[in-house]
């Protein structure tokens, strides 16, 4: 490891994956860089208003690891809606469910030997008949079936005949070269970790109901009647919305084929999950927009939604403003996808090419919610982020993002109001010890912080280095970082050290001041040496930083004739001393006051903000 890396703390398994080279000090890929993966082919079944969900998958798990491993650990995410699970919440009757049962459990042919009390929790490790060997694969045959939950936040019944499905098939959990199994248990609070795998998915559901989901529509005629078929065959190339089903088109039987049971087939590849919603009377909406301008690659952008809904009949059009922002704006990367589509629930979450939002009649709020949820596309859909516990590595680039997003979309001042108010003020003005934990706490650790920690913090972080290192550099560094780990699974330091590594900089200062510190955001004036009596019109400040977080600045000198001259201070003034900074102020007349403004790095205490000359 480089003299650069060592003062930062590094955990000793972290060490250990640097010590094996599977992480390198410029943050890049190590030379024995691996991660597992898998292909599945899944197959549900459902028949509302039944909430019975039967599923079929075979799973092929590729063990690209140099280690041989003799068990793998299943996640069942959905038994947290067992009685008795270990939930972060109290849970309503209607919440409680038998999770996930499994019926058929195969490996290589050979069924599984049960026990009481196997696969009740969210993690079950399962013991191989054989050893899996380095480069080597298995193959499990499953069946399950599992009762759809009532509004139960990120996944489950949204009305009587509208599901949404999350989480829903079993899965083998990562296997990675830090943590070795992810066994974190699933509480409902903090988010996810998968590996990139390819998915083949049939969903059989009965006539009249359509059905959404993550991947590629494989066979849009045999499932569409023709009309649809064709209006979302257009959408495919159109600019403009096209409504592919209407609420008269649902009236009168017109959406799907009219077999008794539609078995809809999607394909997706190299990605990290899968979603579905499903529904008998949701319209649906659907265009497109280029996202590569090089190669003029288009992606679909889809909405499915109660006609009464107040927002969602502009979910596309903002949906293609955020897809254009994002492929050519911040981060600045062609949507790495074929589409997205936007389902009217009660999440406000996320999933691979999958939004699930509530409704609200305010349209600006609705689009600030959707900006941000499709933001999450680059991390941690495109970049495999560990969420379970480095959530702020994906919550607080999809809020920094969503903050470039509003500002062009409704100006700078609503846009930093919505920042401060959402994002900022909680910590800022908040005074509890949970409010000062590090950001590099792992996320399974935080209670009250975790918030604060997973958005605003890291969100103004990467804000401030972007103004310290300025837009060119800044966006040099991302790029390379994105570059580097798409469809990997980057931990903080490879972030870190990617940016040491291509700005030519030692910005540990910074990070451990952000991410390692109990740090917050407060500076004050503490003196002011006034010179201007000799005719010079200078001022020397002396700035203090108590909070510790290596904030910009500006500073607003108010002039005997009322006018103002402002000079502009970027965190590089925190890094020889992270408490006291000596700043030359020069101004053509004298002043009548000078003043600390922060802007959207909201001051904890701005009442030591001000100097008046005596």
């Amino acid at each position: 490891m480089t003299v650069v890396s060592q003062n930062l703390y590094l955990p000793r398994n972290v060490q250990k994956a640097f010590t094996n080279g599977t992480r390198a000090a410029d943050g890049k890929p190590g030379k024995n860089y691996w991660q597992n993966r898998a292909r599945y082919d899944i197959h549900v079944t459902l028949n509302p208003p039944s909430r019975t969900i039967k599923g079929v998958e075979t799973i092929t798990y590729f063990n690209n690891s140099p280690d041989t491993l003799k068990m793998l650990n299943i996640k069942l995410i959905l038994n947290i809606h067992k009685a008795g699970a270990a939930r972060a919440f109290p849970a309503r009757q209607d919440y409680v469910s038998s999770g996930t049962e499994i019926d058929i459990f195969t490996i290589n042919g050979t069924a599984i030997k049960r026990r009481e009390g196997d696969f009740q929790g969210t993690n079950q490790g399962v013991g191989l008949p054989k050893p899996l060997a380095p480069h080597d694969s298995a193959t499990l045959n499953i069946e399950w079936h599992f009762e759809m939950s009532v509004e139960s936040g990120r996944e489950g019944m949204i009305d009587p005949s509208t599901y949404f499905l999350a989480y829903f098939y079993p899965r083998v959990a990562v296997y990675d070269d830090y943590y070795g199994w992810d066994t974190i248990i699933f509480t409902d609070t903090f988010e996810f970790y998968n590996d990139f795998n390819d998915y083949t998915l049939k969903v059989s559901a009965p006539k009249n109901f359509a059905v959404w989901s993550t991947g590629t529509l494989q066979n849009i005629k045999e499932v569409l009647l023709p009309e649809c078929a064709k209006r979302l065959q257009m959408s495919f190339t159109s600019d403009s919305v096209i409504h592919i089903a209407t609420s008269a088109d649902l009236a009168g039987k017109k959406v799907t084929a009219q077999n008794e049971m539609n078995t809809w087939s999607w394909k997706a590849t190299d990605i990290s999950d899968l979603t579905v919603a499903v529904s008998d009377h949701y319209v649906w909406d659907a265009s497109s927009v280029i996202v590569d301008k090089s190669t003029k690659r288009r992606a679909s952008m889809q909405a499915a939604f109660a006609d009464t809904a107040k927002y969602f009949h502009r979910a596309v059009k903002d949906g293609r403003t955020s897809l254009s922002f994002l492929s050519n704006e911040w981060p600045g990367v062609p949507y790495p996808f074929p589409k997205m589509t936007t389902i009217q629930g009660f999440a406000d979450m996320e999933y691979p090419m999958m939004v699930n939002d509530n409704d609200t009649d305010d349209p600006e709020f609705g689009q600030f919610v959707q900006d941000h949820e499709i933001a999450h596309t680059y991390f941690p859909f495109y970049m495999g982020i560990n969420e379970s516990r480095y959530g702020f590595m994906d919550e607080g680039w999809a809020t920094t993002f969503e903050l470039f997003m509003s500002t062009q979309e409704f100006g700078k001042e609503k846009a930093e109001r919505n920042y401060k108010g959402f994002r900022v003020n909680g910590w800022s003005r908040g005074t509890s010890a949970e409010n000062d934990l590090p950001v590099i706490t792992p996320t399974t650790e935080l209670n009250r912080g975790l918030g604060n920690n997973s958005y605003g913090k890291p969100s103004l972080s990467y804000l401030a280095i972007k103004d310290m290192l300025g837009d060119d550099l800044f966006r040099k560094c991302l790029l390379e970082f994105m570059n580097r780990w798409h469809g990997k699974h980057p931990i903080p330091w490879d972030y870190f050290n990617t940016f040491n590594n291509i700005s030519g900089k030692n910005l540990n200062w910074f990070f451990k001041s952000w991410f390692f510190n109990n740090s917050y955001m407060d500076i004050a004036i503490d003196k002011v040496k006034d010179n201007s009596k000799s005719g010079k019109n200078s001022y020397e400040l002396t700035i203090s930083n108590p909070g510790g977080a290596p904030i910009p600045f500006d500073v607003v000198a108010t002039l005997d004739d009322l006018t103002t001259e402002t000079i502009h201070i970027s965190p590089a003034v925190w890094e020889s001393n992270e408490k006291t900074a000596v700043i030359i102020l020069k101004v053509k007349k004298p002043v009548k006051s000078i003043k600390l403004e922060t802007g959207i790095f909201v001051d904890a205490d701005n009442n030591n903000n001000t100097w008046i000359p005596e």
